[in-house]
């Protein structure tokens, strides 16, 4: 297939890409390399393999590129409340209007698959699973755009969603912003964090599983279209302090405090059921251990230390 991906250097996109390749599909990326990386350079050897500097948001440009794709991925975004907060008009321009316009621009053969997030959940129930039954109740700017997003991209037939619960491990563009990515980080560095919210629930997945279930839904498509997925591992449904804890067994000198003040922009509380995923087959590689491991040895090689003398 000829695959078009937006956003396609991102932290996502530096391990999906190389893995369209591989299975033997062209793919086009068109990203804006607003982080300066250089995370697609192995791509380059494919002769399937073209990449675009541009602005996802750009119609003319989408209009071309869609052009020649049988197959559209959606990853430009402005990823986590954070960073939304601090520009909101790029938040709703790239997260929601620019996936409404390929909506809008794609025929209806084109298949879209595309990666939302379960913080969309909000505040779940106690003890109750969110599955994706669930009313969808965002805080923050990130979770309302993506949501909407996802609405119109459901709204066509031939569709795929995928609800990933909080992404962790190794990639090429890192993130250490996310939260087992900077918990391992401080455990490895600084062999302290400070907790706060630490009841809070939330569900985690590998990275390397993410890029694989967008792989398996093009195998699988016509199984799965229409409907949106939880994307998550069903033992990692775990606490902050728990998540500490799993961490603590293969980093024994990490210590961690829980903090009365501090909070989450969305809120993120909640446990989730992956089961409408596990049905159609698909099964997790990457284990939240496993998923320690790898990044106990990425922190050796990588270190914030940009503005420090050591």
């Amino acid at each position: 297939m000829h695959i078009l991906v937006t956003g396609g250097a991102g932290y996502l996109g530096s391990v999906l890409v190389p893995k369209l390749l591989q299975a033997g599909h062209a793919v086009t990326v068109l990203d804006n390399f607003m982080f300066q990386q250089a995370s697609l350079a192995e791509c380059c050897a494919y002769d399937g393999f073209e990449v675009l500097r541009g602005d996802c948001r750009d119609e003319a440009t989408i209009k071309r590129l869609l052009a020649r794709a049988d197959a559209v991925i959606p990853l430009a975004a402005l990823v986590g409340a954070p960073l939304c907060k601090t520009d909101p008009l790029g938040t709703q321009t790239i997260n929601q209007d620019a996936v409404e316009m390929i909506c809008r621009l794609a025929s209806p053969s084109q298949r879209i698959l595309m990666p939302v997030t379960n913080s969309g959940y909000g505040i779940g129930e106690q003890g109750k699973f969110c599955t994706e039954e669930s009313p969808l109740r965002p805080i923050s700017l990130y979770g309302v755009t993506k949501v909407n997003a996802e609405k119109a991209v459901l709204q066509r037939e031939n569709s795929v969603t995928f609800r990933l619960a909080t992404v962790f491990g190794m990639a090429s563009r890192m993130r250490m912003d996310l939260l087992v990515n900077d918990f391992v980080y401080r455990a490895v560095h600084d062999r302290a964090v400070v907790v706060f919210e630490g009841h809070f629930k939330r569900n985690y997945i590998h990275i390397q599983d993410v890029a694989r279930v967008f792989l398996y839904a093009l195998e699988h498509f016509d199984a799965m279209r229409g409907k949106p997925y939880n994307v998550g591992l069903d033992d990692a449904n775990l606490s902050k302090i728990e998540l500490c804890q799993a961490i603590q067994k293969h980093l024994p000198q990490f210590v961690y405090v829980e903090a009365p003040i501090g909070e989450d922009p969305d809120k993120r509380d909640y446990i989730v059921s992956n089961a409408r995923l596990a049905a159609t087959g698909f099964r997790t590689e990457w284990g939240l251990d496993r998923g320690i491991r790898e990044l106990m040895k990425g922190y050796t090689m990588l270190r914030n230390s940009r503005y420090a003398n050591v």
